[in-house]
């Protein structure tokens, strides 16, 4: 998928489906470092925060922030799967979780690089 196409993303349950605007191609899917993305491990994708649509479950998501709060992590409130969030270093930017997104077959990208998170 290429930049400038739009991706649909959803939880497990299907309780929750959102769309955005990809700003980079999926090939260059990565993770972050930083003490919370390492833990959940999830390649994400870079789209325009402006381009978000929650085309479905806005009362499913739920919200999590630490430390400075500027960071916010979205997953669905019934089967726990994290679909997006806005990033610390570029708050006009979302991430979406790659294994969310549909037609994604995030195994044949392997190995996916590392974002230096932890120090921004």
């Amino acid at each position: 998928m290429t930049p400038g196409a739009r991706i649909t993303a959803s939880c497990h349950c299907g309780a929750v489906r959102i769309s955005a605007v990809l700003r980079t191609p999926t090939s260059q899917a990565a993770r972050c470092n930083c003490s919370f993305c390492r833990r959940r491990q999830a390649a994400n994708v870079s789209c325009d925060y402006s381009s978000l649509e929650i085309e479905k479950g806005k009362d499913a998501l739920r919200l999590y922030q630490f430390g400075t709060c500027k960071a916010e992590h979205y997953f669905c409130g019934t089967c726990g799967i994290y679909t997006h969030h806005r990033r610390f270093s570029d708050q006009t930017e979302i991430g979406v979780n790659l294994g969310a997104v549909e037609g994604a077959e995030v195994w044949t990208l392997e190995p996916i690089p590392w974002n230096d998170g932890r120090n921004l």
